[in-house]
């Protein structure tokens, strides 16, 4: 499975002039987590997420102060994309394995990963676009499968079972080259986590 597989596509962009205002109201009426920002050029030259948008920029209540303790100044939270934007920035290309993205986001400790081809951004993916391809229905799974494994083998060859994402595919026929593109082409269908295929003298015998 590849990121152009999961990743959202167009991708809504800001500019560093982009009022932070703005970026926040994008970012809530769509219900994303980051915003890539993209220069004049629409090349990708940084990103502003969430965290961004409110670090520093929720003042204290003062009522709930204890006397005259004073508060500490508070710092200019800034009024633009530019201000506050994180730079620069990695992307990563859409045919990038999503197993390498998904370690990335983890090891990073980001949310989105903007996908790119140079530096022009092609789309983003969330840790939540992830977990919801994670989510996909084993019926729908199953489908897909039988489908690419038809489209390369013919029907009635293979004989297909998915739970909770794992495919087990049983071959009609003993050919070793098929069963490592069958098993190729099943592991490339979004929401599969692992798949095995076995000859069919093999899952008798188990």
């Amino acid at each position: 499975m590849r990121a152009r597989d999961v990743m959202t596509s167009p991708v809504r962009t800001v500019t560093p002039s982009t009022t932070a205002k703005e970026a926040a109201e994008i970012l809530s009426l769509h219900g994303f987590t980051a915003l890539p920002v993209v220069d004049d050029d629409e090349c990708l030259i940084g990103i502003v997420t969430e965290a961004d948008l409110i670090r520093d920029r929720v003042p204290a209540d003062a009522r709930h102060g204890s006397g005259g303790e004073r508060q500490p100044p508070h710092k200019d939270p800034g009024t633009t994309v530019g201000a506050l934007m994180t730079t620069p920035v990695t992307g990563m290309s859409p045919g990038s394995d999503v197993a390498d993205l998904s370690r990335a986001l983890v090891d990073a400790g980001i949310r989105a990963m903007p996908i790119v081809d140079g530096a022009k951004v092609l789309g983003i993916v969330t840790r939540g676009d992830i977990v919801r391809v994670l989510a996909r229905d084993d019926r729908a799974i199953l489908a897909d499968v039988r489908h690419h494994l038809e489209i390369y083998g013919g029907q009635g060859r293979w004989n297909v079972r998915v739970k909770d994402g794992v495919v087990r595919v049983v071959d009609a026929y003993d050919d070793e080259t098929d069963r490592h593109v069958a098993t190729l082409l099943a592991q490339a269908v979004p929401g599969v986590v692992a798949a095995q295929v076995v000859s069919e003298h093999e899952g008798s015998s188990r």
